[in-house]
């Protein structure tokens, strides 16, 4: 069990603010006792509450590629993804943990949004790519794992439950 919360400011020159991503984290902190991690700059914040599984010391989120510009948070788990990062090694990308998280990273850059054709397994993703300003918003086909969303005033806000996206902020 993780979760993630977030907001994306479209096309607006009003920086996320700090305390509206904590109390996003804060709805969901049931989701996970272990760990939280905060990623804000400029139109992104990014939450994250994590229930430690794999790679207990490297695992923390959100995560980024070596240059700082993908970054990603995620819960749930990637059946496939030594399969894959033997596959991305082999491509030349560099590893800095053994989790499964850093393997969206890479296959990102590899693939751009295509990447969530390659994974297996039960997730919600949201990354970042600061180079192109964008965000990306994905979930496992099922739906084990759920993303909800809402737009308003030029604002996407998300996160693993509803409350997570439409609290006071």
């Amino acid at each position: 069990m993780c979760g993630i919360c977030g907001q994306f400011n479209f096309g607006n020159s009003t920086p996320v603010q700090r305390r509206d991503i904590e109390a996003m984290t804060k709805a969901i902190i049931h989701r996970g006792p272990d760990d939280e991690g905060y990623y804000i700059t400029g139109p992104l914040g990014f939450g994250f509450r994590r229930l430690s599984i794999i790679d207990l010391a490297g695992g923390h989120q959100p995560m980024s590629d070596q240059e700082e510009s993908v970054w990603v948070i995620f819960n749930g788990e990637i059946y496939n993804f030594h399969e894959v990062r033997r596959e991305l090694e082999g491509y030349g990308h560099v590893f800095r943990t053994n989790s499964d998280t850093e393997v969206i990273v890479h296959l990102y850059e590899e693939m751009g949004a295509d990447c969530v054709t390659k994974l297996r397994g039960m997730f919600a993703i949201a990354l970042y790519d600061a180079k192109r300003n964008s965000i990306l918003l994905a979930r496992d086909r099922l739906g084990k794992k759920p993303l909800y969303y809402a737009v308003r005033d030029g604002r996407l806000y998300f996160g693993y439950r509803p409350c997570a996206c439409f609290c006071e902020v």
